[in-house]
């Protein structure tokens, strides 16, 4: 074939590809949802056994793990109906659980959130034996939260009103355990605000194995001071209060007590301690009589793990993890059965790894290198192996890894380059993969527990065919060196006829919070992002100190002046971008949300014209306006560390600002109080910058519902058109 015809045949068929996509428009987007991935729904490991559930329209069905085979409907809607009502289906439930011996089913309706992690609904359970579905609470409608089943799923312990309930099934009555819950004053079984949104707490409760004990959390939030949102619609507005700690402030006065079903009385746990703490984990040991109490100095770089004894009260602290800067709060705390051993996760060594720590103090580090552990997935102590998920082979993907408890006989288990996702069965005999690339969406298949692959149970394959149809592009991945010698890892979208010989536009995407990671192989179809590639844009996107994955030098450097290296080297990224031929260096601009719209802010008034322009949605402006957890784990308190707070806070910026801008609020964002982006527009006003704001009358942080984000992102792309 001569070199003419080839031409003319690539030329043809890129032509014919072009004819033949379609462009997208944000109501493809946010209306029709044209590019969202086919999850996986309803799938759900059975607590005890090597099986499954999936929930369809109509049923949720029990399969067996190693073939797939359906087993038997564990629920129906006929199975409803006739047992209940025509009003309770299987749309109406939110979600389900089940007891441990798996022959009751705990079904959640009418879910209504409170916050990020919290909600109250109504419940009910299902005795699959005896064939019978009945109402948790004993008012008809009345909505309880953190329904939970008791080991041996006789007792399902709940809180109401903010008091903690627990209803005895082989009685049938509900016992009382606490009295004196009180809106905005004492909290029975349910965290504050600030312990669910920084801590991860959803309920602050537990039974222990055998179902004697119920241990709690009694949060008095008196001394806490009340932060009051405004809620707009009425003759005259609604003022919402609730317990807010900004930092510096006072905290709750936390308490833990364990309720004895037998005596039916509460004795507080007194572990004596000489300063201020959190309690963000409580854990029953297999014994069912030593609470385990993981406590947290309120500096947050010292974890006691303290084991109490609720027959003779005695404790002891059986390990200490310290750090000179801050410590994290995990999900990976694994006590073994033998009741003097744990398995767990630290940073003390400079990357995080795993640790099996014995009662006696002895320390046995199992994973070591310059990679991080990023999750621990599945603890077998029969076989003393451990599964975890790491960076080891790729500092941008995450793989499943396989290690004895010796730290020996180590052995990678997933296949190909890119993100992996595990949910293991019970007995961890087989786990759920979920597989993706950056050109590879969500790809799902049962596993054993050795890597090998069973069967695929989805490919994703019509959101690939989509992308395609509308031409959508995938991300290139790049390294550079900023002019300190910091290395930063990145990706960048292109329009899907880009030519090197022209010059584009740049919008950069971070988020930029400390641990936090933006650049991985991981899928994400980024469909906005796609929309503007359309519109002939650039996007970008750069991980600088601060993120995570390369260890604690990188990550913690920001310790008391947050927001100071993470907007230079968003600087830096830009001042990169603008000695690349193909990029219009006078045509660059910055976007984030939340910490992310704190930090697009920041760099745009630290960047000296390097940004044509800047959004910031939810920010945070000033971090004394913060919650005290969070912004005390990096900066510690303002009184402590004035200047780490002004020398970093876009307030103290405003007189720098140049380039458009644009700032977007929910009213009733709870988390990011729109308090901050009014004092910004304050600022800006006294300094005579101008710059345009709006906000979302009684939404909230995720600024979603109804056609909002539709508006939102319509906002956004016309002030990029316009300014960029």
């Amino acid at each position: 074939m001569n070199s003419m015809r080839k031409i003319f045949l690539v030329f043809f068929t890129i032509a014919s590809i072009t004819a033949l996509s379609q462009t997208l428009t944000l109501e493809d987007i946010f209306t029709k949802g044209v590019l969202q991935s086919e999850r996986l729904s309803g799938f759900k490991p059975m607590p005890t056994s090597d099986c499954y559930l999936v929930r369809t329209k109509n049923t949720i069905d029990k399969h067996n793990f190693a073939t797939g085979e359906y087993i038997t409907t564990v629920l129906s809607n006929d199975i409803l109906t006739s047992l209940y009502s025509d009003s309770l289906t299987l749309s109406e439930i939110n979600s389900f659980t089940f007891s441990k011996n798996e022959d009751k089913l705990l079904l959640a309706t009418d879910v209504e959130n409170i916050y990020r992690r919290t909600s109250k609904g109504v419940y009910y359970v299902f005795d699959i034996k005896e064939n019978k579905i009945t109402p948790v609470s004993r008012t008809p409608n009345d909505k309880i939260s953190f329904a939970t089943f008791s080991d041996n799923g006789d007792k399902i312990a709940y809180v109401r009103n903010l008091n903690l309930f627990y209803w005895n099934m082989k009685t049938e009555n509900e016992v009382q355990v606490t009295f004196d819950g009180e809106e905005n004053h004492i909290l029975n079984g349910l965290p504050d605000w600030v312990y669910e949104e920084e801590l991860g707490v959803y309920k602050t409760f537990n039974w222990s194995p055998d179902g004697k004990f119920l241990s709690y959390m009694r949060f008095d939030e008196s001394k806490v001071k009340e932060f009051s949102l405004t809620l707009w619609g009425d003759l005259y507005p609604e003022e919402y209060k609730y317990k807010y700690p900004k930092a510096g402030e006072d905290n709750s006065v936390v308490e833990i007590f364990v309720y004895n079903t037998e005596t039916q009385k509460s004795e507080k746990v007194d572990i004596r301690v000489n300063e201020e703490v959190y309690y963000p984990r409580l854990f029953w040991l297999s014994n069912s009589t030593d609470l385990m109490v993981l406590q947290l100095n309120r500096l947050q770089n010292k974890l006691e793990f303290v084991k109490y004894n609720v027959l003779n009260n005695n404790y002891s602290i059986i390990f200490t993890d310290t750090n000179q800067c801050w410590l994290n709060i995990t999900e990976d705390y694994h006590f073994l059965p033998s009741n003097n051993s744990m398995i767990l996760t630290s940073e003390r060594n400079g990357f995080n790894h795993i640790y099996l720590v014995d009662f006696n103090g002895n320390i046995k580090q199992l994973t070591t290198g310059n990679w991080e552990v990023a999750s621990i997935e599945y603890v077998n102590p029969k076989t003393k192996q451990l599964f975890y998920l790491s960076n080891e082979n790729n500092r941008l993907g995450r793989d499943l890894y396989v290690i004895d408890f010796s730290g020996k006989n180590k052995t990678r288990l997933s296949k190909g380059e890119g993100w992996n996702l595990v949910t293991f069965s019970a007995t961890g005999n087989y786990y759920l993969n979920t597989f993706s690339t950056p050109t590879q969406p969500q790809y799902y298949t049962i596993n054993d527990y050795k890597g090998k692959e069973l069967r695929i149970l989805q490919e994703n394959d019509k959101l690939k065919a989509k992308m395609q149809k509308f031409n959508c592009v995938y991300k290139e991945f790049f390294q550079f060196t900023t002019p300190e010698g910091i290395s930063m890892d990145g990706w960048m979208m292109k329009p899907a006829d880009f030519n090197p010989d022209k010059q584009y536009p740049v919008l950069i995407y971070t988020y930029g919070g400390p641990g936090s990671v933006e650049v991985n192989r991981n899928f994400n179809v980024e469909a906005w992002y796609q929309y503007l590639t359309q519109h002939g844009y650039i996007v970008a996107c750069a991980d600088g100190r601060g993120s995570g994955g390369r260890g604690e030098a990188f990550k913690k450097i920001i310790y008391k002046q947050m927001g100071k290296y993470e907007s230079d080297d968003q600087i830096s990224f830009a001042n990169y971008l603008k000695t690349l031929l193909y990029v219009d260096s006078k045509r660059i601009g910055i976007w984030g949300w939340s910490f992310g719209g704190y930090l697009s802010t920041l760099s745009l008034c630290k960047g000296d014209d390097v940004f044509a322009m800047a959004i910031a949605v939810a920010p945070v402006t000033n971090w004394r306006f913060y919650d005290n957890i969070y912004t005390e784990r990096f900066l510690r308190t303002p009184q402590e560390n004035e200047e780490g707070y002004d020398e970093n806070s876009p307030v103290f910026w405003a007189n720098k600002l140049k380039g458009k801008f644009l700032m977007i609020h929910g009213t009733a964002d709870d988390n990011v109080h729109i308090q901050n982006s009014i004092d910004l527009a304050t600022a800006l006003n006294n300094a005579g910058k101008q710059y345009e704001m709006f906000f979302y009358p009684n939404k909230n942080h995720n600024i979603s519902g109804e056609n909002t984000r539709l508006h939102l992102y319509t906002m956004m792309s016309e002030f990029v058109f316009r300014n960029l």
